[in-house]
Formats: structure tokens, C-alpha cells, sequence
């Protein structure tokens, strides 16, 4: 430390004293280093020299913000640059954004400067990280007073703070005044304005009206298809952009990846991760987790670990959450738990997320003890307050234990309301161990909470099935259909060569559907020669004839996707199809006796984790 403070006991010229001062700022490395050169700035007087103090405060600013503003506040007379490094600082975190406002305010009132566009660039950008309209119309009164309203910058800033908090309309409104003198800029913020606020139509006619794109534009448009689960648009339009040879960078990538893990569309997810390092895309923290993500949610978790395990860029806690999830989605905790620990031991400090993620791998692979001790784990070690996610989690992993009474104890002592998801893996317990009872008054509790809750009656007319009250059953499902809130019907896909295919119950839309019924009637003979006996027990409808009973259940969704991909591929090949819902009981024992007939490993996703089939036997050993 001697060393690095005598640097500049020996200078030769105040600008030798200048340079070296610049030089010995690019070199603090710790918050001690940046103390040690600010004593330097104020023996040697430099802290009221403007490049000095700037750089400095740049410095300061990313290390320690109230450090730094207690710099600024100690610089005798400020000028405009140390306003702006001031101002932006602030507006760049939504816990001090109201301080940057604070430092605009004084430099329009009691400094004697004069603001520039990057001052009201700075403080649009913190009225929209987390201030009111009310400060936003504030500081745009100010820039017409100032006459810098008709600034291509400040104009651009405008767009982009009303979209932020989804005045779109009021964005349009500046976008069209400034037609003029608008630039590239201003068309891209535009575009994320009616993205933010799921308008996918006007941003695409927005888009389609451009002259000029670059890589902010097609991010752009293809996160926000992401956004609004257009998934496969989303993919559409990152092709057209790799077509027209504009090179995306790592924010594209995690939108595409993003896409590709919804679609389960593994090829193109490893076209896109080796292209990535092909094209020598920076890599970054965000980018390796979606890559990791991808693999994990298009079944393939050993790609997911290998990615995980060979890069080093591992200091924030995005890839080590996205490894844990995908660990506990594939029903694997205790990998889960070994890459938490591994996260202590590199101190990588854990969020809510990964807690939501641990408490999940706990649920699926019934470690009831474990889930308790890291749920107070949570709050002990780490401050972390649970929040209605983690006590989903954790009535989730008691109710799937069977602890049914304690898992009601624990939503009656939550913090906060408990909502319907919460309710509902209580009362799919029910179902599950045949509590009638309780199911009974967990419906009730549920339909005085949202009465036309269509998952609630689908849940409780399956309790009715199984207890052959036909008649409550009926009421139900009449109920159902006469709502305006519809079932979401059941729908799984396959990916097969690039092409999606998508299958709904009963599905006959396919161009291959004479073979596939033909495949499917062959399919269901060779099962039941196996072994293969139907589970009736959650078919809602009061169908008394066992043929109409079975015929009801082998036009499933996952049994149709899983036959075409029979038909479709060569002998030996895996078979990966993604469900929008959870997998009904029924089709996953067939499923188990056509990973065995055909000798194919099959691999499901559905609503809540992945189901591994091979001989016969699942991953999820039953406890699902």
C-alpha cells in the first residue's frame, strides 16, 4: 500500500501530477485503494480539478454511491460534467433515482450552469427507472424551457421514459413531433414502448415502416414476441435477421434461447449455442444461463451440466440458478443441492430465485427435511424474506409428501393471502391421496375465491370421479361449459427436422392423421398385449361404457405427439414432445409401456417437470 500511494509524491509538473493521478484512479481495485486516492485528491488539492474529480467520481459511482455523493457534495464549484456523472449515477439505480433528481434540480436552480442534453437525457432516464409521471412532466417542462425539446437525444429519452411506464400513447405523441429530425434511435424506442406494453401489432408495423435496422431493432422486436409467447415468430424473425446479415449479439441470443427452451426445440438451440462461439458473440453471465436453460428445458440435462461445468464465468448467480432449476425439473435434488453447495463454497450469493429453485428439487424428490431446513435456511443465513413463491414451494413439497394437515397449518400461518395455486396443490393432494374430506372444503375455499376458477373444478370433478359422485361431476362439467372461461384444452408438440408439430385432444387437423389413427389403434393393441390396462380414474365424464372410456383416453395430446414421432422417426431415436399440461395419470403409465414396446427412450415435459421414460420405467419414480 506504501507503494501504491507514493506514486505521486514525486511529481515533476502539475500535469505530470495530473496524469498520474488519472493513472492511479484506472488502477484502484478495492473500496480502500479509492479512499486512499481520494485522501491524495484533497492534500494535493486536485479534488477541485474538474478531469480529476470526474474520472474519480466515475470510479466511485460503480463502487460506492453515497460515497460518491459524499464527493460531490465536497467539491467547492461543481462543473456541468460532474453534474451529469452525478445525475446519471443515480438514475441508473431505482433506489437513488429520487437523489438523481434531487442534483438536476439544484443545477437548474442554484448552480449558474446551464444544462445540456445529456443532463436531461440522465433525468428522464431516472424518471423512468422508478419516479412518477408527475417528476417526468417536471423535467420535460424544464427541456422546453430550456429549448433543447426538439433535441434528437432528449427526444429519444422522452419515448423511452413514457414507455417504460406504458404511456405508449404519450410516447406515439412525442415520436410523431419529432418526425423532423428523428433518427434510428428513435424508431428503436418507439418499438420498445409498444413492445413493454404487449402491442405486438403496432411494434411490427412499426418495424416494417423502418428504412434502416440494426441489432436494438431486431432484439427488440424478437424479445417482445418472447414476451407475449409468440415463440415461434420469435425464431421466424431472428432467421430474417441472420438473412439479411445483421449480426445479433448476446441479448439476441437470450431472447432466441429463451424461444427455443418454450418450444423444446433442442436443434435449433445447439444450432444457436455453436453459433454463438462461432461467431465470437461475447459471453456473459445472462447468455451461458439461457444456454444452460436451454438444454435443461429441452430435456437434455447432461448438455446443461457440461455447459455449466466447463466456463468460469460463473460470478453471478444467473447460471447457478439456471442449473439448479434444471436439476429440479428433472427430478434430480440431490445435483441440485451438491451445485448449491459448490455456489457456498465459490460465495456466490444466492437470491430468491435460487431458494424458489432448491425448494422445487426438494418437492420433486421428497426430501421433506430438506426443503424445511433450507426454507429457514433462507431467512437465517441469508436475509432473505420468503415471499408468496417459496411458500408455494413449500406447501407444494408437503402436500406431495402427504403431509396434508401440516401443509394446510403452514398456508394458515402465511404473511401474506395465500392465492389459488396455492390452494390448489393442496387440493390436488387431495385428489392424489384421496382425502375426500378435505378436498371437499379446499374446493369450497377455492370457488369463494374465484367461483369460475376452471382448474379448481377440474381438480374437484376429478375427486368426484374417483368417488363416483357422477352426479356433483356432472354439474361440474356443465358449469364448465357454460362459462365464459374455458378449459385450456390439452396440446403437446414435437420437433421433428425443425418443423413443429402440435397436437389438441382428439386432434384430426394433421395431414397425417389417417395414419396416425391407423398407428395409434396398433400402437394401443400392442400395450394392452404388454400388459397395458387404462386408468379411468381421472376421466371426467360419466361414461359407462369401458370401450367409449378407453377411446376417450387414447386421443390424449401426448399420446398422439408420441405416436407421430413413432411413425416419423428411425428405431432408436428419443423422442422429445413438451405439454402445456400436467401429465394425466393414464398417459404416463402408457407411456411407461411404450418406452418398454418400442425400446424408445421418450422424454415429456410437461407443467411442472420432465418425466424421463426408458424400459418401462420413469424418472420421476412415481412421485409426481
Amino acid at each position: 500500500m506504501i507503494r501504491f500511494c507514493s506514486t505521486l509524491t514525486r511529481p515533476s509538473s502539475h500535469y505530470d501530477h495530473c496524469v498520474r493521478l488519472r493513472s492511479l484512479i484506472e488502477s484502484c481495485k478495492s473500496m480502500q485503494q479509492i479512499k486512499q486516492t481520494h485522501a491524495q485528491l484533497l492534500t494535493t488539492g486536485l479534488i477541485s480539478h474538474f478531469v480529476s474529480a470526474n474520472k474519480f467520481l466515475k470510479l466511485l459511482a460503480f463502487a460506492s454511491l453515497s460515497y460518491a455523493h459524499k464527493l460531490f457534495d465536497q467539491i467547492p464549484q461543481p462543473d456541468l460534467f460532474i453534474y451529469n456523472t452525478m445525475i446519471k449515477a443515480h438514475s441508473l439505480s431505482s433506489d437513488s433515482c429520487r437523489d438523481s433528481l434531487v442534483v438536476f434540480r439544484y443545477l437548474i436552480r442554484d448552480s449558474g450552469l446551464f444544462p445540456n442534453r445529456y443532463s436531461f437525457v440522465f433525468a428522464f432516464g431516472a424518471c423512468g427507472n422508478g419516479l412518477g409521471v408527475q417528476e417526468g412532466e417536471q423535467v420535460q417542462v424544464h427541456a422546453v424551457k430550456t429549448g433543447l425539446e426538439n433535441n434528437v437525444f432528449v427526444a429519444n429519452a422522452l419515448i423511452s421514459m413514457y414507455g417504460k411506464w406504458k404511456l405508449v400513447e404519450e410516447s406515439r405523441k412525442v415520436f410523431e413531433w419529432a418526425a423532423e429530425y428523428r433518427d434510428l434511435y428513435s424508431w428503436n424506442n418507439m418499438i420498445v414502448a409498444y413492445v413493454g406494453a404487449g402491442n405486438m401489432n403496432k411494434a411490427k408495423e412499426l418495424f416494417d415502416g423502418m428504412q434502416e435496422r440494426n441489432v436494438v431493432s431486431w432484439s427488440t422486436i424478437i424479445a417482445g414476441y418472447v414476451q407475449v409467447g409468440c415463440f415461434m415468430e420469435a425464431l421466424d424473425f431472428f432467421h430474417m435477421m441472420l438473412q439479411v446479415g445483421t449480426k445479433p449479439n448476446e441479448y439476441t441470443l437470450v431472447s432466441v434461447l429463451t424461444a427455443c427452451s418454450n418450444l423444446v426445440a433442442l436443434d435449433q438451440g445447439k444450432w444457436i449455442h455453436v453459433y454463438s462461439g462461432r461467431s465470437e458473440i461475447k459471453m456473459n453471465e445472462k447468455l451461458l444461463a439461457s444456454i444452460i436453460d436451454m438444454y435443461a428445458k429441452c430435456g437434455d440435462i447432461e448438455s446443461a451440466s457440461r455447459v455449466f461445468n466447463e466456463h468460469n464465468l460463473k460470478r453471478k448467480v444467473w447460471p447457478w440458478n439456471a442449473m439448479i432449476g434444471g436439476f429440479a425439473m428433472h427430478g434430480k435434488p440431490n445435483e441440485a443441492i451438491g451445485v448449491f453447495e459448490q455456489m457456498k463454497v465459490e460465495n456466490v450469493s444466492p437470491n430468491k430465485v435460487t431458494f424458489i429453485a432448491l425448494l422445487n428439487a426438494c418437492s420433486h424428490g421428497h426430501m421433506v427435511k430438506e426443503g424445511k431446513s433450507y426454507f429457514r435456511l433462507m431467512v437465517s443465513d441469508y436475509g432473505i424474506n420468503p415471499e408468496i413463491e417459496h411458500y408455494g414451494c413449500m406447501v407444494d413439497l408437503l402436500s406431495r409428501a402427504g403431509l396434508l394437515k401440516e401443509a394446510e397449518e403452514m398456508i394458515s400461518g402465511m404473511p401474506m393471502a395465500p392465492d389459488v395455486a396455492i390452494w390448489g396443490a393442496l387440493l390436488n393432494a387431495c385428489r392424489i391421496y384421496k382425502d375426500m374430506q378435505r378436498g371437499y372444503r379446499i374446493g369450497k375455499i377455492i370457488k369463494e375465491m374465484d367461483p369460475d376458477h376452471i382448474g379448481c373444478h377440474v381438480l374437484l370433478g376429478n375427486i368426484y370421479s374417483t368417488s363416483r359422485r357422477w352426479n356433483e361431476a356432472r354439474m361440474l362439467r356443465e358449469k364448465n361449459e357454460n362459462s365464459d372461461r374455458k378449459k385450456v384444452p390439452g396440446c403437446s408438440s414435437i420437433e421433428l427436422n425443425g418443423t413443429f408439430h402440435q397436437f389438441l385432444v382428439g386432434d384430426r387437423s394433421h395431414p397425417q392423421s389417417k395414419e396416425l389413427y391407423s398407428f395409434l389403434d396398433e400402437m394401443t393393441t400392442k400395450l394392452k398385449i404388454a400388459g397395458y390396462v387404462p386408468e379411468f380414474g381421472e376421466l371426467l365424464l360419466d361414461i359407462d361404457d369401458e370401450e367409449d372410456k378407453e377411446t376417450a383416453l387414447s386421443i390424449h395430446s401426448e399420446k398422439l405427439a408420441i405416436a407421430f414421432g413413432l411413425m416419423n422417426t428411425a428405431p432408436g431415436t428419443p423422442i422429445r414432445i413438451v405439454k402445456n399440461l400436467r401429465v394425466c395419470v393414464d398417459c404416463h403409465k402408457a407411456t411407461k409401456f411404450i418406452s418398454k414396446v418400442y425400446e424408445r427412450v421418450i422424454i415429456v415435459r410437461d407443467r411442472t417437470r420432465y418425466h424421463h421414460f426408458k424400459n418401462g420405467v420413469c424418472s420421476c419414480k412415481e412421485y409426481w
